[in-house]
């Protein structure tokens, strides 16, 4: 199959498990947050940490929907933290993938909330899946570590503090690593365990998504400078005077950078067979326009 043939069918089976999700509470009195969840969840966005968890499930010998309440659970994560990052407290952005944001449309609280219950649900959804108890107990372990105070929480929580000062390449590192890296290893991580992976792929698996998430988020800072508002489906420009990869590097640096990082990551994967797509794909995210 061609690399889009097997990016839109992985897409396929995980909106279908995240729309099959949300319809078990069709019939909740309090339906209007299922709404607000769903207006964030199902606005579409490139599903990259969930396809990761599904194709390193196929490369450790693993049946790759199998892992796709995994793939699933990380996707909730990573749209709850758009919805508050968009807040007036966090970003104040008025647009999200060519949409209103979420608490444009349904205000402040009900923003709050429902990037509470996505965070919350997600873990419901990976105790979901068809796969040992074992493998669950490793999951949920994995992602509420990426996910919490020593990951993307904490990332933000560092970028926030670095508002008021120019920060050095390491602090930048700490931030990115953490905020954009964590739900990216989680992903991969998650995809390993569901398909029995040794030690040496969760290892190598770690090392991959480590260095794509460092490409992945330089890529976005890029964007932010010579993207548009049209093609990116929100406001751009936005990064003006924060401690970004742009401002520390240049865009010229950059563009090297991205392409190191994401050689490393792709040599990160010399464990595994079959490895055509994957490193397709991942050429594809770090040399995107959007």
């Amino acid at each position: 199959m061609r690399m889009d043939e097997i990016t839109g069918e992985y897409r396929k089976y995980i909106d279908q498990i995240l729309e099959k999700w949300l319809s078990n509470f069709e019939n909740e009195p309090q339906k209007i947050l299922y709404d607000a969840m769903q207006y964030s969840l199902l606005a579409g966005g490139k599903r990259l940490r969930p396809i990761l968890t599904l194709e390193f499930c196929r490369l450790c010998g693993g049946e790759w929907k199998k892992a796709a309440h995994f793939g699933a659970a990380v996707e909730m994560i990573h749209t709850y933290s758009l919805i508050h990052d968009d807040l007036p407290a966090m970003d104040n952005d008025d647009y999200r993938r060519g949409r209103l944001t979420n608490h444009k449309v349904y205000g402040e609280a009900l923003a709050i909330l429902a990037g509470d219950a996505l965070q919350t649900d997600a873990f419901s959804c990976v105790t979901s899946a068809d796969l040992p108890g074992e493998a669950i107990c490793r999951a949920v372990s994995v992602l509420a570590e990426q996910a919490g105070s020593r990951g993307m929480v904490g990332g933000q929580v560092l970028d926030i503090l670095s508002e008021e000062r120019e920060l050095t390449e390491q602090e930048v590192l700490d931030i990115q690593s953490r905020k954009t890296g964590g739900l990216i290893r989680a992903a991969c991580a998650l995809g390993v365990i569901a398909g029995g992976g040794s030690p040496e792929q969760l290892d190598a698996a770690d090392r991959f998504a480590s260095c794509l998430g460092l490409a992945f988020q330089i890529r976005d800072d890029m964007l932010d400078v010579i993207g548009t508002q049209q093609e990116m489906g929100k406001g751009v420009g936005t990064d003006d005077g924060k401690n970004t990869f742009v401002r520390l590097y240049g865009l010229e640096r950059c563009e090297e950078l991205v392409q190191e990082y994401t050689q490393k990551a792709v040599e990160a994967l010399q464990v595994f067979d079959d490895t055509e797509y994957i490193v397709a794909i991942s050429n594809t995210l770090t040399q995107r326009k959007v």
